[in-house]
């Protein structure tokens, strides 16, 4: 998973990009990059690490400009190579470069295509750099000297019809403007906004609409799925459905987990859509469980609170707040490496004992996906001489991996996979296990009448994948690029990587 945005303003944009990708960082600790356009030149500045570590005074200095584009970013494929991180840049034509979120699940067909047809080189195992040079390409054999904005729709009408996966994009063409585009199915996300200044209307576009609200922005929308908005050098906004069917079908686990919950996605309120979760997990403890002996409701900070507190609510059930969370240990999904998860969680959580000393307690987290994070909270909950320690999930078990931009580890790696909710709760060691239901999951997130979308990609719970591409043998070299035992093997170099890319 990645943050990006993009911003035309009429005066310098490094330091609203930059406090953009502070607001954007929860989406990607692993690295950070910023390009700004002034005139007919591009400044870029990336590197590995949190944006505040990337960014230098000298840095900003040097990103001069009213047009950019930023990223943060995580790795999808077992890579932390400084060469990954983002934006990447083409000179032909034009002068490209570009910001993306997703993963493409063609990615060795296009590489294949883009070398033997294209004559493209791709020096990096990132299928960023894949999608823009296949929208370079398409835009190059438009063989114009000078182009439109229907000539990039129609460039971006290309990629939707070769790239497959789940994507959203935000690049610069040199002396032409700011593009924004996502995939035909929705999958990731991508919103726009306005700002009136006295010099004019300003843009930005983002991943997340808190970008926005940053920096004063008033969301307009959502790209619709397979649209692309693209904002001259005049300062005017052109849009075009790029799509020949679109569908649209957000990715559920940006609910679940990632968005942060002041974010609006979709015309859905992250933090609304949390609660309503906790509210049905609530009504199915009380259907399979009427007779419990819960005692307190315990949150696991920080994107369990919002559903923890809804369930309390709705059990009658005291909620407290049980565990202090450090604030400078990052995500630790997000962590490569199990050892590296492992010491993690317990540098981050500590547990307050009077809160479980003696009680029956429901720990409540927004999902379990390795079991490991699970696991040593309970056992944390225990030695806080908990009485009993109940587990609760405010999505489904997580069985399956995703292919469309997060990283969830192989299917090997998911505690659930292939296994039964009772043997999950063997694993984790609680007294009781309780899953959120997938319906339910899907109604809480969705709310008839809040907003117009229908499916959800729900893959990670039952396998289904929208695009209608993904093969066995596709998850079987996945598991090989994205398994613990690739991220711990010297880390393997880049040109490793890139092999295995190119042999899926």
């Amino acid at each position: 998973m990645c943050g990006i945005v993009g911003l035309f303003a009429h005066s310098p944009v490094n330091q609203a990009l930059y406090d953009a990708l502070l607001v954007l960082q929860h989406r990607g600790q692993d690295a950070a990059g910023i390009v700004t356009m002034e005139g007919r030149r591009l400044h870029l500045r990336k590197d590995n690490g949190l944006a505040r570590d990337v960014f230098r005074t000298r840095h900003m200095i040097d990103l001069r400009g009213n047009i950019g584009i930023a990223h943060v970013r995580y790795p999808t494929a077992g890579c932390s190579s400084s060469a990954e991180a983002q934006p990447f840049y083409v000179n032909s034509p034009y002068g490209i470069t570009l910001a993306h979120n997703g993963n493409l699940t063609n990615a060795h067909e296009l590489t294949t295509d883009l070398y033997r047809d294209d004559r493209r080189h791709i020096n990096t195992s990132s299928d960023s750099e894949i999608l823009l040079n296949v929208f370079a390409h398409e835009l190059q054999v438009l063989d114009r000297l000078r182009i439109d904005p229907q000539d990039i729709f129609q460039a971006v009408a290309a990629v939707h019809k070769r790239c497959r996966g789940g994507y959203a994009a935000v690049a610069i063409v040199t002396g032409y403007g700011l593009l924004g585009f996502r995939d035909p199915h929705g999958i990731r996300p991508l919103v726009y906004g306005i700002r009136e200044t006295e010099a004019g209307t300003e843009y930005m576009i983002a991943s997340e609409s808190v970008a926005l609200d940053a920096q004063n922005f008033d969301l307009v929308r959502d790209v619709e799925p397979g649209e692309a908005i693209f904002i001259d050098m005049a300062g005017k906004l052109h849009s075009f459905q790029c799509a020949a069917n679109p569908s649209h079908h957000p990715c559920v686990f940006e609910f679940v987990y990632f968005a942060r919950p002041d974010s609006i996605i979709d015309n859905i309120f992250v933090h609304k859509a949390r609660s309503r979760m906790g509210d049905r997990l609530g009504k199915k403890i009380l259907r399979i469980w009427p007779d419990h002996d819960i005692d307190v409701v315990v949150p696991i900070p920080d994107t369990s609170r919002t559903a923890a507190l809804e369930l309390a609510n709705r059990l009658g059930v005291k909620y407290t707040e049980g565990f202090i969370k450090n604030r400078y240990i990052g995500r630790t999904f997000i962590m490569p490496g199990q050892q590296a998860r492992k010491k993690s969680v317990r540098q981050k959580l500590n547990a307050i004992e009077s809160e479980f000393k003696g009680k029956n307690v429901l720990l409540v987290d927004d999902s379990i996906v390795r079991g490991t994070t699970s696991q040593q909270i309970v056992q944390m909950a225990r030695e806080a001489r908990a009485a009993k320690v109940y587990f609760a999930s405010a999505a489904p078990p997580v069985r399956f991996p995703n292919v469309y931009g997060i990283d969830m580890p192989a299917a090997n790696e998911l505690v659930a996979h292939g296994r039964s909710e009772e043997e999950v709760r063997e694993i984790i060691g609680a007294d009781r296990l309780i899953y959120q239901d997938l319906d339910d999951l899907i109604r809480a997130v969705r709310k008839l009448g809040k907003s117009e979308v229908e499916e959800f990609d729900t893959s990670v719970f039952d396998g289904n994948y929208v695009t209608g591409d993904v093969s066995d043998q596709y998850l079987e070299q996945l598991q090989l690029l994205r398994g613990d035992s690739a991220r711990q093997s010297g880390e393997q170099s880049s040109d490793n990587v890139l092999e295995l890319h190119n042999k899926l």
